[in-house]
């Protein structure tokens, strides 16, 4: 099916648009832009040079997606937003392209980015997040699956939140937030294990008493994160979500919040 676009936009003969979208009057379509199928473009939307949006997604009022990087070190390179399928961007959500040739900032599958939210530079985001109002996230950063940032959080640059953790409402973060927590205040504390969203996603309650478990011996103990990690693997049951937490320990680079 054809897609229904407002004469009024002003869209680029050279930007590629799928079947079946619906482009309203004043969004502005640059030439190097690919857009699926199905997708809705709300008034006075800016979808700029190395956009390449998927199928399913909506992006409504004010909303700039590939704008330049707010970097530095940005020298013009040829580099790109990859947006999957059935994303949500509210209002006057800004979505940054790689800084260097060929770099990426990649958003997944069905998620919801809420008015305000910005998202910088080279940043990584997974699948089933949400971004409350206002969320910021900084320049290369690695979002997991499944997180879910309340309004007014704040995210600096080379940092991860973890799959299926809670950023609570106003905080700020410079380290790295594990999988399944709940982390909040100022400074930012351990909040406990996300049970809620973890019985949302069907984690066996067992599981999460090893979750729990690993925890524990993580914020409440006095040892170093390397020795937390022998921890976990000789006294926390075996299994996916606990491989989960051991690799992302493991790989931390900005080092784990509250330690």
């Amino acid at each position: 099916m054809a897609s229904e676009i407002s004469p009024k936009a002003e869209i680029s003969p050279k930007a590629k648009i799928g079947d079946n979208c619906k482009i309203f009057p004043f969004v502005y379509i640059e030439d190097d832009v690919v857009i699926g199928d199905n997708c809705i473009i709300f008034p006075f939307v800016s979808i700029c040079d190395g956009s390449r949006i998927g199928n399913n997604n909506k992006i409504h009022q004010g909303s700039v997606i590939a704008a330049l990087p707010q970097d530095f070190n940005f020298r013009g390179a040829k580099s790109y937003v990859e947006i999957g399928n059935n994303n949500v961007i509210r209002e006057n959500v800004v979505i940054n392209r790689g800084t260097n040739k060929d770099g990426v900032t990649k958003i997944g599958n069905h998620n919801f980015l809420l008015e305000g939210t910005h998202i910088s530079h080279d940043t990584v985001v997974g699948d089933n997040c949400v971004f409350g109002y206002g969320t910021k996230i900084a320049g290369d950063c690695e979002i997991g699956n499944g997180v879910i940032f309340s309004s007014g959080a704040i995210q600096n640059a080379n940092t991860r939140a973890g799959d299926l953790s809670l950023i609570q409402a106003g905080c700020t973060f410079s380290h790295d937030v594990p999988p399944y927590v709940i982390a909040g205040g100022s400074p930012m504390e351990y909040g406990g294990p996300n049970t809620t969203v973890m019985n949302y996603a069907e984690i066996d309650p067992k599981v999460q008493k090893h979750i729990a478990n690993a925890y524990r011996l993580l914020f409440h103990g006095k040892t170093s994160v390397f020795d937390v990690i022998n921890q976990i693997k000789e006294q926390v049951p075996d299994g996916p979500e606990i491989r989960n937490i051991i690799t992302f320990l493991e790989n931390t680079k900005r080092g784990i919040m509250c330690k």
